[in-house]
């Protein structure tokens, strides 16, 4: 029973960490059809600037600033990169991403090695939350669960209760009345986008102190992330936040169990046969965990193309 309490809280914190990664990344594709691929940067760079800033401003302070230097760098980006490629379609926005993913992680290594930098917890949050049986669970974890979901319900309250929301949204789905309301619709793309890169740099901050914090980690948790937006369907928030806690549970359950087809045949009487066989009948569930996030991503495209919460086309 602690087993299962454990990998149940262990899948729910990891899938409340990709949703803080991918809401960014559906905000920008929401608000604006670009799809991000330099977003995984923009986690790492928040994480490597609250490490920077951390011993002028304490670990508070640099939770704070790191995302608005993530934020004021988006800014840059969309302003004098972005929107000069925007008419030209999609397959230039995803090159221009596509490089500035590789330039970002090369200046990380330039200018702070490539090897993990001691970015750790502070000594005033490095304590138990509660015990579980004979683990004492991370307070952090849970903090980094309610920073989550803290973000989920600002940003939909966002969109969804204020003029800032109706406003964005008008600027998306009927830009030139927009404009005739007098609203500037590039500002307002601006903004959001250097929104979504600030997101990204606060997932970093925070979970760069917990987990390891080195220049491959926008490679280590990017994919997911567009796997979590595509399961979830392209551009919804409430989709991202049940795809990512669906995709973190199935990770943190499949890892704790050791049985292989091989094991589940068996209890039909064709468990010889599947041992003769041998091949994927014989590998542990645990060793394809990492796997399986991508096979429930197929699974969903093949049934719901539009993903779970995503608009019908």
């Amino acid at each position: 029973m602690d087993q299962f309490v454990v990998s149940l809280l262990n899948g729910c914190i990891y899938g409340l960490l990709l949703f803080m990664v991918s809401a960014g990344l559906t905000l920008i594709f929401g608000m604006m059809g670009v799809l991000n691929f330099a977003h995984a940067s923009f986690y790492m760079l928040g994480a490597y600037f609250a490490f920077t800033l951390q011993p002028y401003t304490g670990f508070m302070g640099a939770l704070l600033l790191a995302p608005v230097l993530v934020g004021v760098l988006g800014v840059v980006v969309e302003r004098f990169f972005l929107r000069r490629v925007h008419q030209h379609g999609h397959a230039h926005e995803l090159l221009l991403t596509f490089g500035l993913s590789f330039i970002i992680g090369e200046l990380v290594k330039l200018f702070y090695g490539n090897y993990p930098v001691e970015y750790r917890v502070p000594a005033s949050l490095d304590f138990a939350a509660f015990r579980i049986g004979e683990l004492n669970y991370p307070f952090y974890r849970m903090l980094m669960g309610g920073v989550a979901i803290a973000m989920f319900v600002m940003i939909f309250l966002l969109l969804t209760r204020t003029r800032v929301g109706i406003v964005v949204r008008s600027a998306i789905y009927r830009p030139r009345m927009a404009e005739a309301l007098g609203h500037n619709v590039p500002l307002v793309f601006m903004g959001v986008f250097g929104a979504g890169a600030a997101l990204a740099g606060l997932a970093g901050a925070v979970a760069g102190a917990f987990y390891t914090t080195n220049p491959n980690m926008a490679l280590e948790l990017g994919v997911m992330v567009f796997v979590v937006v595509v399961v979830g369907g392209l551009g919804s928030l409430e989709g991202a936040m049940l795809s990512s806690l669906l995709i973190g549970l199935v990770t943190s359950f499949a890892v704790g169990i050791d049985r292989s087809l091989v094991d589940l045949l068996a209890l039909v009487g064709l468990g010889g046969w599947a041992q003769g066989v041998g091949g994927l009948f014989t590998l542990k569930l645990s060793s394809l965990a990492a796997t399986l996030p991508f096979a429930l991503m197929l699974l969903v495209l093949l049934l719901r193309p539009s993903g779970l919460m995503g608009d019908k086309t």
